[in-house]
């Protein structure tokens, strides 16, 4: 594994060309540039906090920021996964042409999505001085390891969709129904007591993302490293999708190129 990544190291610049080429292309002849990227989180942060808020009677000033963080967790969730299920199929003039490790191709889709999650994430944070001030900041220290396991999975999860796609077409369908569903598992637009009071907390208990997107509410908006537990629960949830990720990479990175 070792050996592995660091053959993923030494091709850095080839990747990291890759995600250059891709913003560009993305944001290439737009007004708003990068800003678009901000532009869906806070829109549907507005129109979901316009009904919720008083659904769930919350104040507006906290569940915004409470809710923008969930948003934005799950858009990064939802594009790695997405984008990751072409990443093999995208990089197919590169595969047939040089023998670099597969591994960088998810890793261009990912360290993409991240890109943009960051951005958001520093939104978050000028709310969250503004709304809730300054105390607590110290606590942004377990952001870190948080953001660390968050791309590990994001990685993973690009991997694993990109070579299920490869042999099943059918996936990125099926995934965006699977994304759907689970985005309604997911403590993301409902507090998730909601759930435990009326006898259906298993539902987050069972749900490995409930834990990631507590590691960056905790310090964001309460000023608190997170429990042990729950960077427990991530650290698992991380180790297992990434040797399933790892696993899949050494039974069929011989063979993909049959499926390309």
């Amino acid at each position: 594994m070792s050996q592995y990544l660091g053959a993923v190291w030494k091709c850095r610049y080839f990747w990291l060309s890759l995600v250059q080429m891709d913003l560009l292309s993305r944001y290439r002849r737009s007004l708003l540039g990068i800003g678009w990227s901000l532009l869906q989180p806070i829109g549907m942060t507005v129109v979901l906090c316009a009904v919720f808020a008083t659904l769930f009677q919350k104040d507006v000033r906290e569940y915004g920021p409470w809710l923008l963080i969930g948003l934005c967790f799950w858009s990064f969730i939802s594009s790695t996964t997405q984008q990751g299920c072409q990443c093999l199929l995208q990089g197919e003039r590169y595969i047939r042409q040089h023998p670099a490790p597969l591994a960088i191709y998810p890793l261009r889709t990912v360290l993409g999505s991240t890109f943009h999650f960051a951005i958001t994430l520093v939104l978050v944070m000028v709310l969250r001085f503004i709304f809730l001030g300054f105390s607590g900041i110290s606590s942004f220290v377990g952001l870190i390891p948080a953001l660390a396991m968050l791309v590990i999975v994001g990685w993973s999860l690009a991997m694993l969709a990109g070579f299920v796609t490869a042999y099943f077409p059918d996936m990125q369908h099926l995934t965006e129904v699977g994304l759907q569903i689970l985005f309604y598992g997911t403590p993301i637009i409902y507090p998730p007591e909601m759930l435990r009071d009326r006898g259906l907390g298993w539902i987050v208990d069972c749900n490995p993302l409930a834990a990631f997107v507590d590691l960056f509410r905790e310090p964001l908006l309460n000023g608190v490293i997170p429990p042990f537990s729950q960077f427990f629960v991530a650290a698992v949830s991380t180790m297992a999708i990434a040797a399933t990720a790892a696993f899949t990479l050494a039974r069929l990175q011989k063979k993909i190129i049959f499926q390309l």
